[in-house]
């Protein structure tokens, strides 16, 4: 979005002011384009600036030029092109500094309404000032190559006098000699030069971390022809500037020259080494014997990689996190002495694209066979320990065949062997992922970060994950809050300015749980992304909410008022809270047991609201079919066509209350011994208030015996003959008074076994005979 498409739709009052000898509607023409220019970074009066304002005015009437036939206001446009060539043409600076005025206004105005400005902004600042850097550079060189004829055509006296002047000059400060003489002109172009290296390796450095933060979900533009070119556009002007000062070498003086190439091969060095990069990453949680791909691009390559009798090879080593280390701190320059873990197929040759320009290795079945694992710090865990995939080739580059030794290092790997691990693992990766920064030696990474920042972290995961453009809100980071520091607080101010440790986030276990806070949140994108994400995006889930805070919302409703929580003492679940009337007229609320990703995938979550008539509205006020309709399942009436009856399969929570037996079971349609009964229950009994599934002939009616509270069944022709002994036919009251589960409590309970008094078993629960008909 530009700068201008912002600050137009503010008030008049805001911008109005800025505009007087460069009118307002001539802004608006040029909208886009004007602010494409590198009007900002033309800071000066010398030949190069002049050259180019007077290169933006030519620029800019062209521009007009061409919407003069297309936008119906022919006669305005060419007016404007002939005020700007009147007022501007022998002046073109002027219009520079008015211009930057223009551009500058707009942006504070803009800062003072939304105190911030887009990324894209920054980025296209950034793009801009390379740019003129490199037409400075290629100006400065110009200029140089002109000296040097006239350099040339110089008498020896001449030359010894200029000599004389530029040792005199040296002593006192290398690099700002003043006039046009050719030595002030190339330590001038040296410093450009160097000035224009930083900036492609600083370009380098955030493309790299941008990469990593795509590791957690973060937008990634991962393109590379760009970087490519801006580093191929510098290295030309390298050899450029070499050439130049090479054929002057003897009237630059020893000193001089030594140090100008020491210089020169410097920037060679670090464009060429920094260059070869990892483009596609191996996976960040990376199990043995398991394969995976990776691939490393040398963006340098298609331009300086000379013709070789055999073909340049890219070696992939596994590295510690403390080899890593010594290989940073060295500069990548030093082989590898030892590899940490024995990679299968980790040769690869080293190739150029010649139609897309690229010299590319990928790596597509790379696998690893083992790992050694290296001592731990205290008490770091196996899924804690940090290592890497090195990547390595010998090159020869340039006209002068110089030899390069290349490393490129991976993103941090946490290597497991199991995928009970997998978990762990992940939260490693995601806190280096989201805290290291730029440039740091591998792989250090701050133990607290702001409490702010990790709910950034979070919700980035959570989004990605769950691929939901519908984020966290303030209200789920107040209850995130409460749950990592383990503290009530009533204000989510509390939390504004605290940190969160590494321990906190996956080393401690929860008080009174038996998880640590990644552990459950974790649990939580799972099961959003397996079974709850259209719930999520329509905003049909609470979700991150307290079963205390549940009670205040709920406890003015009227009965039937639901709404969709997290499970805050089991990992993966979702439950239901609604409010019911006691006896009393008292207002109750109640937490349904949580259903798992593998209870959604036998009934789905909407179909089970629309099963529970007790459930009417959706917190605060909208009615359930209403929220909910769009998620309802299609149930099949009638026959199936092979003649069959077809069958649904129904949820019922029944409350303590209305059942005059203690009992956890209720048992519908007995029938003769030959036609007996399926129970089917689908979750264990521990819960307030567990759900039951029951499977029932849609095209029959069946009446249940009012033998307990929770749980209906009614499933015909199964077979008596496949259940135990214990089970036949008989008192049917010995059945359901057999080992009864626990009375249901108001709170959720760590897990016991579920009640299970059959030995036969199906998936949706245990098989129960059907006493005879009464």
């Amino acid at each position: 979005m530009s700068l201008w498409s912002l600050v137009s739709h503010m008030p008049p009052e805001h911008f109005s002011s800025l505009f007087g000898e460069f009118p307002c509607d001539l802004r608006s023409l040029l909208a886009d384009w004007l602010e494409n220019q590198p009007w900002e970074f033309i800071t000066g009066a010398d030949s190069f600036c002049t050259s180019a304002a007077g290169a933006l005015l030519s620029a800019m009437v062209e521009k007009l030029r061409s919407l003069a036939g297309g936008n119906g206001q022919q006669c305005q446009v060419l007016q404007h092109i002939s005020n700007l060539e009147n007022t501007y043409r022998r002046d073109p600076l002027r219009l520079v500094a008015i211009v930057k005025g223009i551009l500058e206004g707009e942006r504070a105005a803009l800062l003072k309404r939304d105190r911030q400005l887009p990324l894209s902004f920054h980025r296209r600042q950034e793009e801009l000032k390379f740019g003129l850097d490199l037409q400075r550079l290629q100006h400065r060189v110009g200029e140089i190559q002109v000296l040097q004829e006239r350099w040339k055509q110089m008498g020896e006296g001449t030359r010894a006098c200029q000599q004389t002047k530029l040792q005199e000059s040296q002593l006192k400060t290398e690099g700002k000699l003043q006039g046009n003489d050719l030595p002030a002109l190339i330590l001038e172009a040296m410093k450009e030069l160097e000035g224009a290296k930083l900036q492609v390796l600083k370009r380098l450095h955030i493309w790299k971390r941008q990469q990593q933060l795509a590791g957690n979900g973060a937008v990634f533009e991962e393109n590379l022809a760009p970087l490519q070119k801006r580093c191929e556009n510098l290295v030309d002007i390298y050899f450029q500037l070499q050439q130049q000062v090479v054929a002057v070498g003897g009237e630059l003086g020893s000193d001089l020259l030594s140090r100008l190439l020491e210089r020169l091969n410097s920037v060679l060095s670090a464009l060429v080494e920094s260059s070869f990069l990892v483009e596609k990453q191996p996976p960040q949680v990376l199990k043995t014997q398991t394969k995976f791909q990776a691939s490393v691009r040398f963006l340098l390559g298609a331009r300086l990689l000379q013709a070789s009798a055999k073909p340049y090879v890219v070696k992939a080593d596994m590295v510690t996190e403390k080899q890593a280390r010594e290989l940073a701190l060295g500069g990548y320059g030093t082989p590898l002495s030892e590899s940490t873990g024995e990679i299968v197929h980790n040769t690869v040759a080293l190739e150029i694209n010649s139609t897309s320009a690229t010299s590319c290795a990928t790596f597509k079945n790379m696998l690893l066979k083992k790992i050694k694992r290296c001592e731990r710090k205290g008490s770091e865990s196996v899924t804690e320990e940090k290592c890497a995939v090195l990547f390595s080739t010998d090159v020869t580059l340039g006209p002068g065949n110089l030899p390069f030794h290349l490393q490129a290092l991976s993103l941090p790997i946490v290597v497991i062997v199991h995928g009970n691990q997998d978990n762990n693992a992940k939260a490693t990766v995601l806190w280096d992922n989201a805290f290291s920064e730029l440039e740091r030696v591998p792989f250090v990474v701050a133990e607290r970060v702001p409490w702010e920042k990790m709910c950034e972290t979070l919700n980035l995961r959570f989004m990605a994950e769950v691929q939901t453009s519908k984020g966290l809100l303030p209200e789920h980071y107040f209850f995130l809050a409460q749950k990592i520091f383990n503290n009530s607080s009533a204000s989510p101010e509390d939390f504004h300015n605290r940190s969160v440790s590494w321990a906190q986030f996956n080393k401690e276990i929860l008080p009174g749980r038996g998880f640590t806070f990644w552990q459950w949140f974790d649990g939580v994108l799972d099961l959003t992304k397996r079974c709850l994400k259209s719930y999520w995006s329509d905003r049909l889930i609470i979700g991150f909410i307290s079963k205390q805070y549940v009670s205040k919302l709920l406890g003015q409703k009227p009965d039937g008022t639901f709404l969709l929580r997290f499970s805050d003492s089991e990992i993966g679940g979702i439950t239901i809270a609604h409010v019911i009337r006691g006896k009393d007229g008292s207002i109750q609320v109640e937490n349904i047991q949580p259903f798992s990703a593998k209870d959604l995938h036998i009934r789905s979550l909407g179909d089970r609201i629309r099963d529970l008539a007790q459930l009417r509205n959706l917190y605060p006020d909208k009615p359930k079919d209403q929220a909910f309709g769009s998620h309802y399942n299609k149930e099949q009436m009638g026959k199936d066509g092979r003649g069959y009856v077809s069958t649904a399969i129904k949820m019922t929570v029944e409350s303590e209350s209305s059942s005059p037996f203690p009992a956890q079971m209720v048992l519908s349609q007995f029938r003769a011994p030959d036609e007996g009964n399926m129970s089917i229950p689908s979750a264990s009994p521990f819960h307030s208030s567990p759900p039951t599934l029951l499977p029932a002939p849609v095209s029959t009616t069946t009446t249940p015996l009012p033998l307990g509270p929770n749980v209906v069944f009614g499933c015909q022709s199964l077979s008596p003959n496949l259940l135990s002994y214990r089970y036949l036919p008989g008192d049917p009251m010995a059945l359901v008074l057999e080992d009864l589960p626990p009375n249901p409590m108001d709170e959720e309970m760590p897990e016991i076994a579920p009640f299970s008094p059959a030995s036969h078993t199906s998936p949706f629960g245990t098989l129960l005979p059907a006493p005879p008909q009464l």
